[in-house]
């Protein structure tokens, strides 16, 4: 009887230490150590971690919930054997997460559907597994975002486009954006270099910036700043979606980072929200 009591108090201050996991294996925990004669602290150690293990879990998922990530993908997803011009070395060290302590910039560069926004997304998630914030947008995404702030007079707090340790910015040369809004996009970047990391993907060489930005100027200041501290990844290969499609032949596409002719296709297929993009 007075072990039951003891039991009751110990779940009823463990619900009041808001320690959910510690009250749901308490039972089997102490079962265990009385099964296996565990030392005090051994059976401590064993309530600690499962609590802990919980509470990371839960700050993940949390995180990726809010990250606006359009869906999960990790670096052991990826097919490098369908881009083999891939540098797997390179794209090893960029997951070691040392970039991110530096506060460099990460680049994947490359035609439609060869894997930018997986490798983008992956290591967003990675970056989340480390404990860092993160926060994915597409590049039209992120110019309505930073209009409405120029409009509401709003700074970066509470922002989570501007405020987290990794944005992903995706997307970048879909579509051409105008005078304001490449000043808007430039003010963005200089706010976070040298300061938090950010990670762009694109179809567009360099060299075609001035074209998308409409202005050369912002456009110099822009890619000084980005590229200062920063790893370029440029993918040269076919589309993953299509892949093993009969009659697709593929086209000369340029380079994205130095404008050169290397292989690819042209069609862009809509991503699936739910099965992820490339």
């Amino acid at each position: 009887m007075a072990e039951e009591l003891i039991f009751d108090r110990l779940t009823a201050n463990l619900e009041r230490l808001r320690l959910p996991r510690t009250k749901a294996v308490l039972s089997e925990v102490l079962e265990t150590a009385q099964a296996q004669s565990y030392s005090y602290l051994q059976m401590l150690d064993t309530l600690l971690e499962e609590e802990v293990a919980s509470k990371e879990q839960r700050r993940l998922d949390t995180a990726l919930k809010v990250s606006g990530l359009p869906f999960l993908k990790t670096l052991d997803d990826f097919d490098f054997t369908f881009q083999p011009s891939l540098d797997r070395q390179q794209i090893a060290s960029l997951f070691d997460l040392t970039f991110l302590s530096r506060h460099d910039n990460a680049l994947f560069l490359g035609p439609p559907g060869v894997g930018k926004t997986h490798l983008a997304v992956a290591l967003a998630v990675k970056c989340a597994q480390a404990g860092q914030t993160i926060f994915y947008t597409t590049m039209a995404d992120l110019i309505e975002k930073l209009k409405e702030d120029h409009v509401a007079g709003k700074s970066g707090r509470g922002r989570c486009h501007l405020r987290a340790s990794l944005v992903v910015v995706d997307e970048v040369g879909y579509m051409p954006i105008g005078r304001e809004e490449c000043h808007l996009f430039y003010r963005f970047v200089a706010a976070r270099y040298e300061k938090a990391s950010i990670v762009i993907t694109s179809n567009k060489a360099f060299s075609d910036w001035a074209e998308l930005f409409h202005d050369p100027v912002i456009v110099t200041a822009i890619l000084d700043r980005l590229l200062h501290h920063s790893v370029v990844i440029n993918i040269r290969g076919h589309s993953y979606r299509l892949k093993g499609k009969i009659g697709v032949k593929p086209e000369a596409s340029r380079d994205a980072s130095d404008g050169k002719i290397g292989s690819g296709v042209k069609p862009e297929a809509l991503r699936n929200a739910s099965g992820g993009g490339i």
